[in-house]
């Protein structure tokens, strides 16, 4: 069941200082089945993040619609939640009063909204530290905290932007395989964007690739691989075959835009 339609989506930041428009996206056409993982890759700069902030309605098109379960998506709501790569955590709140936040902007009611943020503090393993500040936790478990406030709110779509991106090799998988129990749990939709070409295989059920700037929709690969999934699951000749050709996808619509010889970078 075709659940996120992204139609003709176009945005174009007006000229600045007399100088030519910026156009950041250009037409993409996307459809997302309910309960998918799908995860995006691209060229720095091709708009991965200016998409997801498109289907949030934390930016509005300049052409183009995006539409949820059939109706048109205007505004931010509680149907869709953004996870950032930052944390976004309020420094002043402990986990527990910072899972709470988005019921309390919802006005849900204190014991309520206290009983969902320990349900989800508790599934992702941090029932101990509930009343730690983000200062005093790790850059993982700040994170954990991050899905976990987005969780509360119950989303139908998770919307993660290089959740991932600010912890090293060995805690980004961990988290990989962590986001990946939750969401076997209940398979909420995600999009994921991320600049890691393993970490795009292993979690995805399909890769949306986007070409340089303006960034647009060149493939969509189906990931063919058993779940669950293990982290043994990358050493495999299947996994090895989706790497090589995700890699030349990438490679050629670095070398088309020339971004590799500038030495630019961005989302």
């Amino acid at each position: 069941m075709t659940q996120l339609v992204v139609q003709g989506l176009r945005l174009e930041y007006p000229a600045a200082r007399g100088g030519a428009p910026f156009l950041a996206l250009s037409d993409v056409d996307l459809a997302v089945e309910k309960g998918e993982f799908v995860t995006i890759v691209g060229p720095s700069g091709c708009g991965k993040s200016t998409m997801l902030m498109l289907i949030a309605a934390l930016l509005r098109p300049t052409r183009g619609a995006v539409s949820l379960n059939g109706q048109p998506v205007a505004a931010p709501g509680p149907d869709r939640a953004l996870v950032f790569q930052d944390f976004a955590l309020l420094p002043w709140r402990n986990v527990l009063k910072n899972v709470e936040l988005g019921l309390e902007m919802q006005g849900v009611a204190a014991a309520k909204r206290t009983d969902i943020a320990r349900k989800n503090i508790d599934m992702v393993g941090l029932r101990a530290f509930e009343r730690h500040y983000p200062h005093q936790l790790s850059g993982g478990m700040r994170q954990r905290v991050g899905i976990a406030r987005a969780l509360s709110v119950d989303p139908e779509v998770l919307l993660m932007d290089e959740p991932f991106g600010a912890l090293d090799a060995q805690i980004r998988q961990v988290m990989g395989s962590e986001l990946l129990h939750i969401w076997e749990r209940d398979r909420k939709t995600i999009l994921f964007v991320t600049h890691d070409i393993d970490e795009a295989i292993y979690l995805a059920d399909r890769i949306v690739v986007m070409s340089a700037s303006p960034g647009r929709v060149v493939q969509q690969i189906k990931v063919d691989l058993p779940r669950p999934r293990g982290l043994s699951i990358r050493t495999s000749a299947k996994f090895n075959e989706y790497r090589e050709t995700l890699w030349n996808l990438l490679e050629e619509q670095v070398r088309q835009s020339g971004s590799w010889a500038r030495g630019e970078g961005g989302a």
